[in-house]
């Protein structure tokens, strides 16, 4: 199995700026601390979880100490920067980084994504090989056909299947865009984040339409399973997650979606468990 979505946080840079002192997640968290966890999963990508280069150097210095459990890092460049090509290439330098990810959801602009000035940015990312982590909310997702259109080259992956409030009971504009971003582009997703978008002490059965509605959309094979371990442990934790997923998807899709789809999206190379 891959975990597809996992962080690390080192609360003393201060620029994790969603994370609230008091939050119960408001502490360092390392690689040690994800191990026992893990069960059967052998790989993970670890994701960026502040908007600064210092956050990508500490992930590249994490996953460099990993002893090959990170297989990816998917990291941050300012998008709007001039400079971005040049980041985005350097970057692209270090076979260890996969992709980058702009903080969408903090982003009051919906329409971010597409203004001229992140242009050269994404056709960088393209022409590098380097995938777009998409942290979408549902506001996004009518936004991604014209992304897709604009950057046909570039690999796209939608984040926590774009956070649809679960706990307020949101489906049916969200399945509907959600599925005609699956119908009209070769954008993924990741079956991520939904825990933290359900009810305190969500069942299988509260979860179960949206991940049902994200596999008839995507299909195993654009479909990826992540923890989005540590926020997880806001919403039951990464075990309770991880099952919880393993019993809501058929088991002839569970290869796929927990491990394979990962592995070809992101091109790593994750040794099999022994």
């Amino acid at each position: 199995m891959v975990d597809a979505h996992q962080h690390v946080l080192r609360i003393g840079r201060h620029d994790y700026f969603w994370l609230q002192p008091g939050s119960a997640i408001h502490r360092d968290y390392g690689l040690e601390d994800l191990r026992p966890l893990l069960g059967g999963v052998t790989g993970t990508v670890l994701v960026q979880a502040a908007p600064s280069a210092e956050e990508t150097q500490f992930l590249l210095e994490v996953a460099a100490a990993s002893d090959g459990l990170v297989r990816g890092v998917v990291g941050w460049v300012d998008l709007a920067a001039p400079a971005a090509p040049d980041a985005i290439a350097a970057l692209a330098g270090k076979p260890i980084v996969k992709g980058v990810r702009p903080m969408l959801g903090f982003i009051e602009d919906t329409g971010w994504i597409l203004r001229p000035e992140i242009q050269p940015a994404l056709k960088a990312l393209a022409r590098e090989g380097l995938r777009l982590d998409m942290p979408a909310r549902p506001r996004h997702l009518p936004l991604l056909a014209e992304l897709a259109e604009r950057h046909p080259a570039l690999a796209v992956v939608i984040d926590h299947g774009a956070k649809p409030a679960i706990a307020r009971g949101e489906f049916d504009g969200w399945a509907r865009d959600i599925a005609q971003v699956a119908r009209d582009t070769l954008v993924f997703c990741k079956l991520s984040g939904l825990a933290t978008e359900a009810s305190t002490g969500w069942t299988d059965e509260e979860l179960r339409p949206y991940v049902d509605h994200l596999v008839e959309s995507f299909g195993p094979d654009r479909l990826m399973w992540g923890s989005d371990w540590p926020v997880v442990d806001l919403a039951g934790g990464f075990t309770r997650w991880r099952e919880a997923c393993l019993r809501l998807l058929p088991a002839d899709l569970h290869a796929a979606v927990m491990g394979e789809t990962a592995r070809a999206f992101y091109g790593l190379d994750v040794p099999a468990l022994h």
